[in-house]
C-alpha cells in the first residue's frame, strides 16, 4: 500500500485489464442485489449511499457475499434492524451484528467452524462486503422514529468498530504474559478490480485470538482491522484503538506490528516512516495531502517529528528463515529540502531540519498507519517493540473467477510466513 513504488498497482492493473470483460460468469452475478435493495418496511432506496457502498451492485462483490454465505448475515440485520424501535435498540442490533460478523470471520480463517459456502475460510473479502453492505443497510434505515444525523453517525461508527475487531482486543494481563497486537487493512483500489483482497486483512483474521509458540512459550495475538480511508484516520481511529495498550512497563505491549501489502514477491520490513500524506484516492475515492494530522487530546511528540523509526528487530526478522518470499529490510525514504524545495531518495536516515516526502512504506495509509503507531509509542514512553510489515502483493484470481487454487496458495503463503515474522520478532525483540 504505498504510492512511491506503484507496482502494487501495476501488477493489479494489468491484470485486471485482460479480464475486466469476463470479471464474473454472468449464471453467478446476482442482478438484483439483496444487499441494498430496500425492504418494504423500514428502508429507503432513495437514500444516498457512498462511493465505498455504491460498489456492492458489481457482480463481484455479490457473489462474494453469496458463495461465503455472508448474504445472509446481511439480511439478518436487516431483519433485526427493522425491529429497532430506538436509537438504543438500533445500536443493539449494531453492537451484536458487529461483533458476530468479526467472530464469524475469524473463526472461519481458524477453522474454528465448519465453513459454509464455496469460499475458502481464509478469505478476507466476505467480512470486507459484508460489512460494506450492513453499512448501506443503514444509510437507508429509515425508522419509525428518525435518530438524525448524529444518530446514525454513531450506529456507523459503532458497526465499524465491532466488525473490525477494534474494541475486543483482550490482551494477556498477566505478568508473565507477551502482549502482542496486528493490525491489518480493507482491501483497496476496488475500482481496478473488485475482486481484490488484502493478504493483510487475510492475516489478521488468522491471527486474532490465535496463541502461537515462539521461544519463549506460547503467546496470544490480538489483532484489528483498519479501513483505507484518509478521514477516519484523522478522526483519530487508529489512536482510539491502540491507546490503550501501548504504554509504559509490563502493562504494555511487547510487539506492535502494523501490516499491509506492499510489492510484489517480497516482504518489506520498513525501518522508517514518514509524516506526510500523498493524496493519493482511498476506498471513498477521496485525495488528502500534507502533514499527518494528530488528533486533538492524543498524547503526541511537540514538535511533530517528520519520521519516526522501527524497534522490531528487523535484521534479525530477515536473517531467519520464515518462508519461501525474501525479506528485505528497506531503509529508503524521500525527503525535502525546505529552502530549495528539492527532493532526495536516501538510505541514510533522514537529515536534520529537511522534510518528509515518503517513508520506506511510502506515503499512503500503510505508512501512516506505522508513522501513527509509533509516534504513539514514542509519545507514551512505551517499551514496545513497533514497526511495519509490508507482504508480497496477493495479486488476483484469473480471468472470470473471483477465486482459484492459486489465489489460495499465495494467500495461505503470505499468511503463513507473516505469521512466522510475528514470532521472529516476538523471539528476537
Amino acid at each position: 500500500m504505498r504510492t512511491t513504488r506503484p507496482s502494487f498497482l501495476l501488477t493489479v492493473a494489468t491484470v485486471a485489464v485482460a479480464t475486466l470483460a469476463t470479471a464474473v460468469p454472468a449464471s453467478a452475478a446476482i442482478t438484483t442485489p439483496a444487499t441494498t435493495t430496500p425492504g418494504p418496511r423500514c428502508f429507503d432506496g432513495d437514500a444516498a449511499l457512498t462511493v465505498e457502498q455504491d460498489r456492492l451492485t458489481r457482480p463481484a462483490p455479490q457473489e462474494i457475499l453469496r458463495r461465503s454465505t455472508a448474504d445472509a448475515r446481511v439480511r439478518d440485520f436487516r431483519t433485526d434492524l427493522c425491529r429497532a424501535r430506538d436509537a438504543r435498540a438500533a445500536e443493539r442490533v449494531v453492537v451484536r451484528h458487529g461483533h458476530a460478523l468479526w467472530e464469524w470471520a475469524t473463526a472461519r480463517a481458524q477453522g474454528r467452524t465448519k465453513v459454509a459456502g464455496s469460499l475458502p475460510g481464509g478469505d478476507d473479502r466476505p467480512l470486507y462486503w459484508a460489512r460494506v453492505s450492513m453499512t448501506a443497510s443503514l444509510a437507508q434505515w429509515s425508522p419509525s422514529r428518525p435518530v438524525g444525523a448524529t444518530g446514525l453517525a454513531r450506529l456507523q461508527d459503532r458497526l465499524e468498530t465491532t466488525s473490525r475487531g477494534q474494541d475486543t482486543l483482550h490482551v494477556p494481563r498477566g505478568k508473565k504474559a507477551e502482549r502482542v497486537v496486528v493490525t491489518g487493512f480493507d482491501p483497496f483500489t476496488l475500482d481496478v478490480d473488485a475482486r481484490i483482497g488484502n493478504p493483510s486483512g487475510a492475516n489478521a483474521l488468522a491471527l486474532d485470538g490465535r496463541r502461537i509458540r515462539t521461544d519463549d512459550g506460547w503467546v496470544r495475538v490480538e489483532t484489528a482491522m483498519f479501513p483505507v480511508r484518509w478521514d477516519d484516520f484523522a478522526a483519530g481511529e487508529v489512536e482510539r484503538t491502540l491507546l490503550p495498550f501501548v504504554k509504559r512497563g509490563r502493562a504494555g505491549l511487547d510487539v506492535l506490528a502494523t501490516v499491509s501489502q506492499g510489492s510484489p514477491g517480497e516482504f518489506d520490513l520498513e525501518v522508517w516512516n514518514g509524516a506526510n500524506r500523498g493524496g493519493f484516492g482511498d476506498n471513498e475515492n477521496l485525495e488528502r495531502t500534507g502533514l499527518v494530522p494528530i488528533p486533538t487530546g492524543v498524547p503526541t511528540v511537540r514538535p511533530q517529528p517528520q519520521f519516526t523509526r522501527t524497534n522490531l528487530p528487523v535484521e534479525a526478522m530477515a536473517a531467519r528463515d520464515t518462508g519461501g518470499y525474501p525479506v528485505v529490510v528497506n531503509h529508503e525514504i524521500v525527503e525535502r529540502d525546505p529552502a530549495t524545495g528539492v527532493e532526495t531518495t536516501t538510505t541514510a536516515g533522514p537529515t536534520p531540519g529537511f522534510e518528509a516526502v515518503s517513508g520506506g512504506g511510502g506515503d499512503y495509509l500503510s505508512n501512516e498507519i506505522a508513522y501513527r503507531a509509533t509516534l504513539l509509542r514514542d509519545a507514551r514512553r512505551a517499551g514496545n517493540a513497533g514497526g511495519h510489515i509490508h507482504t508480497p502483493v496477493l495479486g488476483l484470481p484469473g480471468a472470470g473467477v473471483v477465486t482459484d487454487a492459486d489465489y489460495e496458495a499465495r494467500r495461505a503463503a503470505i499468511v503463513a510466513q507473516t505469521t512466522a515474522l510475528v514470532r521472529a520478532a516476538v523471539d528476537l525483540g
